[in-house]
């Protein structure tokens, strides 16, 4: 027979054994790693050609006390788009790690040449726009090097994905969201999930996303094609700094944070948003001046007029006009235009057929 002193020790091994399986694990992502309860701040280092300056992806690893879900926030794909990088910045300092289940991937500024370039749209050094490249590619331009980076290192190790942004330094833009549908059904209703408990009121279903996990274009839609739940979401404007705009991101994350379960406090999920079903990019059919004839928020009919491009002289090339009644949910605000360069967003509200079934 065991003696008493046997079966307490045999009873602490089992027990300590159980502890072991379930308690949180160290996480590490590239080169940084943060113990479980604490954080850890480094940088991604992008591979870089001769000539070139060094990339660096700056980030910041949470590490809950306990076990759950990991939770990537990508700001700064595009180099003029402030509030995101400003409001996880704040969020770094937000939350504790001691008061997390799961952990939190926050990736600072993804495009740093960009950032550091104020440049609208595109990557100094390739002209690629960075949210057009994924999943990226070890040996490509520096925009895809970027984007393979964030793939291996970020997308693929996170189960939730939220690319943050607003409208370009050219955009005059009303907040939204959008909800993308091409993926697996699972994947697809998790996500409308995410979309509500971020809690912004209007919704883009986002029907036109590729299907190819090889050439998944955006980077939202790189983590929907490998099964993870993403979103992309825009809140400011203009390259402006402002506190709505940076709060209504905070309050999102902490919205999705409820809603995965690794916060037990947090705002309710967004009751009756207004679903955005049809919608469409107006781009400039030429290049020249672009005068708005609407701003962010309008309704139009359809016909209306949403703008005109004029050459250099102001003689008129191009009258763009709305191709169905909607609401502008941006409007490009500055004078430049090129060929084939978005003017406007004009969405329509859903009709029920086109709000995908649960």
């Amino acid at each position: 027979m065991m003696t008493c002193a046997r079966v307490a020790l045999s009873l602490l091994l089992v027990v300590s054994s159980a502890a072991a399986a379930t308690a949180q694990a160290p996480l590490t992502v590239g080169s940084v790693s943060a113990q479980p309860g604490t954080l850890a701040s480094g940088d991604l280092t992008v591979p870089v050609r001769a000539g070139e300056a060094a990339v660096a992806i700056p980030i910041t690893v949470l590490n809950g006390a306990r076990p759950g879900p990991v939770l990537a926030l990508i700001a700064g794909v595009h180099g003029f788009e402030y509030p995101p990088v400003i409001a996880l910045q704040r969020l770094r300092s937000t939350i504790d790690p001691k008061d997390l289940a799961g952990s939190l991937i926050l990736v600072h500024v993804a495009n740093m040449p960009a950032f550091l370039g104020r440049s609208i749209y595109y990557t100094p050094g390739d002209r690629k726009n960075l949210n057009r490249v994924f999943p990226g590619r070890a040996d490509g331009t520096i925009s895809e090097r970027i984007a393979n980076v964030i793939t291996r290192e970020v997308i693929d190790r996170a189960g939730y994905v939220i690319d943050l942004h607003c409208g370009d330094g050219n955009e005059s833009l009303r907040p939204y969201l959008y909800w993308v549908t091409t993926g697996a059904p699972g994947v697809v209703e998790a996500g409308r999930q995410l979309a509500l408990a971020f809690g912004m009121d209007h919704i883009v279903l986002d029907s036109s996303r590729p299907t190819d996990a090889a050439a998944s274009v955006y980077l939202s839609n790189t983590a929907i094609l490998r099964g993870k739940p993403a979103l992309t979401i825009e809140s400011g404007d203009m390259g402006e700094v402002d506190e709505v705009s940076i709060a209504r991101i905070e309050r999102g994350v902490a919205g999705v944070l409820r809603h995965l379960k690794m916060r037990s406090g947090g705002p309710a999920p967004a009751a009756n948003p207004v679903w955005i079903g049809r919608n469409e990019v107006l781009t400039s059919g030429a290049t020249g001046l672009w005068y708005p004839a609407v701003e962010k928020g309008h309704s139009v009919a359809e016909g209306a007029l949403v703008g005109r491009v004029t050459d250099f002289f102001g003689r008129t090339l191009q009258e763009i006009r709305a191709p169905f009644a909607g609401e502008m949910l941006y409007v490009v605000g500055t004078p430049p235009v090129t060929k084939g360069e978005p003017v406007g967003f004009v969405g329509a509200r859903a009709t029920d057929p086109e709000l995908p079934k649960k």
